[in-house]
């Protein structure tokens, strides 16, 4: 297991350095094992069930509205981030999050 869990963080922050272009790659490293830490100990619902693929397709209207309801973003949002992240769901999820806190906090 101690090989799978290296190799999906190692995978992450190659994902996180490609998105931020470029950068630290040992804060991006602790990013990485920060967010696969916290997705393994996440626990799951029929609602939350990844595909098997573990991708969403961005051109699925249903995933980009059940993002925007899931997370509280706009739909335009939604469908953004889908297109600009790409189909790793943790990423997406993580990205809206984050675009829906910083809304908050400008409110």
């Amino acid at each position: 297991m101690g090989d799978e869990r290296h190799e999906k963080i190692q995978k992450r922050a190659y994902q996180i350095w490609e998105r931020e272009g470029g950068g630290d790659p040992e804060h991006h490293w602790h990013r990485a094992e920060a967010e696969i830490d916290r997705e393994a100990a996440l626990p799951l619902t029929a609602d939350d069930a990844l595909p098997q693929t573990r991708e969403i397709a961005s051109t699925d209207v249903l995933e980009v509205e059940e993002l925007a309801r899931r997370t509280g973003i706009s739909g335009d949002e939604a469908q953004a981030l889908l297109d600009r992240l790409g189909t790793d769901r943790a990423a997406v999820e993580q990205a809206a999050r984050g675009l829906k806190a910083r809304k908050s906090a400008k409110s």
